[in-house]
């Protein structure tokens, strides 16, 4: 399953506390919810967040948002072979992975697979889309 994680870093002006809070109004607002449930953006047509990928890049968009990344070829096919894949964007911050920098295996796994990281997340299922040409 492919999988993409969105976080804050934490480093607001207003300090961490404030970025947990932006990031929750920003997906609230956007009719997501922060847990357990898994939102399905294939069953609804407006749904507010979308999955571009394209030359090598993985592109997420919604309201107020796009976030830009280089996916690896194993992300590529999987995401190609499944159709979709698995969005995380939780409120959690991750002050110690930094922009552009790459993180081990093992703190991803601590970060993303952490009980906290996830219960304070929404959860979406993202078709992939493409640039028609």
């Amino acid at each position: 399953m492919p999988f993409l994680l969105a976080y804050s870093m934490g480093d607001s002006p207003a300090g961490p506390d404030a970025s947990e809070q932006a990031v929750r109004a920003l997906l609230l607002n956007n009719g997501l919810t922060i847990g357990t449930t898994v939102h399905d953006g294939a069953r609804h047509p407006s749904f507010p967040v979308s999955l571009l990928v394209e030359a090598g890049q993985a592109v997420v968009s919604m309201p107020l948002l796009n976030a830009q990344c280089p996916v690896p070829p194993e992300w590529l096919v999987a995401a190609e072979a499944r159709g979709n894949a698995y969005f995380v964007f939780t409120t959690r911050p991750w002050p110690t992975a930094t922009p552009g920098r790459p993180v081990t295996e093992e703190q991803l796994a601590q970060f993303a697979g952490a009980e906290e990281t996830l219960t304070a997340a929404a959860h979406c299922l993202l078709p992939i889309r493409r640039i028609r040409s």
